[in-house]
């Protein structure tokens, strides 16, 4: 990486005491461990939108779709104040370069998905989203976003952070040239078709097609289905038949113990007796051995800072 990832976050999730009863809620690794590798844009809705610490708790209210944001008790209704707020909090978000944003579960205003929703009764479903983080999704459709409590899961986290760093180096090809998306493009297949093999064909038919359409076009259209692509999860089963594709390239070189070696631990991964490490770690040690050139150049081996652990529980 050549600059620094910069990620959006929910500001208490930092240890800021900005939340309605004056605390926080401090995810340590978010600080601790993925801050030593990303610089965090703070964003608190409540706050910055002229709200004040400590102040009475809002709700959702009405229709899910559409939602009121109203205080609990008092029943002022803050929907104008957030919205205004946030059209104007995105379009200044454009200048920071974002690479995703990290959101606060279950809050009105920064929760992704379930946030409570109370009707007349107040009876509440669990089918709404928060006031800015709709407005910041709708916004920046194509970057990642998700949950703290959700990066809890080891499939998740890792899905999320392999998604920014991608992200990043996108940022980091140069915009007006063909070679930079061919090269990108050659380096993230490995990692594209254990998101998504479906994908992965449709992006190597756009490059493809790079001599017949601007470039600005191409551009366009290849982030969007790498961000699609990079939304699903990369399953076992997927992941299984990229190392097996990455077996193929030395399978000449290969001694039968090696050979036996790679299949085992595919097996041994594929019944849940090993993470996922494991088995890239072979490979890596294959790809120096073999000195294989084009796999020396796939990120997929290597998509983040090893420090991260983040294939050793996935």
């Amino acid at each position: 990486m050549k600059d620094t990832i910069r990620l959006g976050i929910s500001t208490c999730l930092l240890g800021e005491t900005v939340r309605y009863d004056g605390g926080h809620k401090l995810d340590h690794y978010l600080v601790d461990t993925l801050g030593r590798f990303v610089e965090y844009v703070p964003v608190c809705p409540e706050v910055e939108c002229g709200l004040s610490i400590p102040r009475e708790a809002l709700r959702l209210v009405g229709n899910p779709e559409a939602p009121r944001l109203v205080t609990v008790k008092t029943k002022i209704d803050e929907t104008d104040r957030m919205q205004t707020w946030a059209r104007q909090r995105v379009r200044q978000l454009e200048r920071e370069n974002l690479c995703g944003f990290v959101f606060k579960s279950k809050s009105p205003s920064s929760g992704l998905m379930r946030v409570k929703v109370y009707n007349e009764k107040g009876i509440a479903v669990k089918q709404g989203t928060g006031i800015f983080a709709r407005a910041f999704t709708e916004h920046f459709p194509l970057l990642p976003v998700e949950e703290e409590g959700r990066l809890h899961d080891p499939v998740l986290r890792e899905n999320f952070i392999e998604r920014i760093f991608v992200f990043q180096r996108w940022r980091e090809i140069k915009s007006g040239t063909a070679g930079g998306l061919v090269d990108f493009h050659t380096r993230h297949k490995l990692l594209i078709m254990a998101h998504s093999p479906r994908h992965y064909r449709q992006l190597g038919k756009l490059t493809a097609d790079l001599k017949q359409l601007p470039i600005a076009e191409i551009r366009s259209r290849y982030i969007g289905i790498l961000a699609e692509a990079l939304s699903r999860t990369a399953t076992v089963r997927k992941h299984v038949n990229v190392l097996q594709h990455i077996m193929g390239y030395f399978k000449k070189e290969l001694s039968m113990d090696e050979k036996r070696e790679i299949l085992e631990l595919l097996d041994a991964y594929r019944n849940g007796y090993i993470p996922l490490i494991v088995p890239v770690t072979l490979m890596n040690h294959f790809v120096r051995k073999y000195d294989q050139p084009y796999l020396k150049s796939q990120v997929y081996l290597n998509p983040h800072p090893i420090e991260l652990q983040l294939r050793n529980h996935a």
